[in-house]
């Protein structure tokens, strides 16, 4: 009688044991397509430094370390050649600079007016117009800066057709919401408890923002801001378009000037040969950008991690 069970509940075990075997299959066909992909980032990311620095290397077999850092002229398509990367850092900071002091106050306040003020109706619609400002292609913001802010700026201060004034208060406004939807999250995460205990010592919801809630979120707010410079000193075709192409040292705002990947986007058009001394300085202003960048994200990552606060 037993052995009749046995045989009777046989074929249930079977196709449970065939089921398990099956999804176990289908779970390590997902785990090596994840894995697959996440591999093909990374290869793709060394692949495109060993591209940069192995052309860059070759560039300062023909151009010295001090012509490249310790020049103050970048002429590299004249007759008398000056390889300087100074005016092009200059200029990318410049424009940075002015960027982010519109990005910051904007993004800031708009994040604390989401979190801590808005309804929440009011919030879901206003928190996706802000990031739709994101979404926007950059050569729109170039172009609306270069026939529409610089004109309306020329009736009250002597500005260039082409300036760093227009070309960083638009970046400044496309970088608006990547700051503010970071900053979000992080006010988001501080925990309610906090706001109650600072309402039950008698403060104002305002000195309660200021004093309880932004210090708890530095960390998030820290990262949303260097981001945004990343995003800033990476932009190209607002400032090829509103700053203009001409590398100098300098801090008028009012004046045009040349900026990393302005330079970078003009030597793109194909003017160049490859394999010429000029095209070769595509890849050592694209070194000089990368590295530029990979500190402020690993600045970043650290500040993240180093003031993160963690609640119970």
């Amino acid at each position: 009688m037993a052995n009749a069970n046995y045989l009777e509940n046989y074929p249930a075990s079977s196709r449970i044991l065939e089921k398990k075997g099956s999804e176990d299959i289908q779970e390590k066909i997902v785990a090596a397509v994840l894995f697959s992909c996440a591999l093909v980032s990374v290869l793709t990311t060394f692949g495109i430094v060993i591209i940069i620095f192995q052309v860059t290397f070759e560039f300062f077999q023909e151009v010295s370390l001090a012509q490249f850092f310790l020049d103050t002229k970048w002429t590299p398509l004249f007759a008398e050649r000056h390889f300087g990367i100074w005016p092009l850092i200059n200029g990318t900071l410049l424009t940075t600079f002015i960027a982010m002091a519109v990005a910051i106050p904007l993004g800031l306040c708009s994040a604390i007016y989401l979190s801590e003020y808005a309804q929440p109706k009011v919030a879901a619609i206003l928190r996706p117009a802000v990031e739709l400002l994101a979404g926007i292609p950059t050569v729109v913001y170039g172009y609306f800066a270069l026939l529409f802010v610089t004109p309306t700026l020329r009736k009250f201060f002597p500005l260039e057709i082409f300036n760093a004034l227009s070309a960083g208060l638009m970046m400044g406004i496309m970088i608006t919401p990547t700051v503010g939807s970071i900053s979000l999250d992080a006010i988001k995460a501080v925990p309610r408890s906090l706001r109650e205990g600072a309402y039950a010592l008698g403060i104002t919801k305002l000195e309660s923002i200021f004093k309880v809630v932004l210090p708890a979120a530095l960390s998030g707010i820290t990262a949303s801001i260097i981001l945004g410079i990343s995003r800033a000193v990476g932009e190209t075709m607002t400032v090829v378009i509103a700053a203009g192409q001409q590398p100098r040292i300098t801090v008028n705002l009012m004046e045009s000037v040349g900026t990393m990947t302005a330079y970078m986007a003009q030597i793109s058009g194909g003017d160049s040969p490859r394999g010429t001394l000029n095209f070769k300085t595509l890849y050592a202003v694209g070194a000089v950008l990368f590295v530029i960048t990979l500190v402020l994200n690993i600045t970043s990552y650290w500040i993240s991690n180093r003031f993160k606060e963690k609640y119970d």
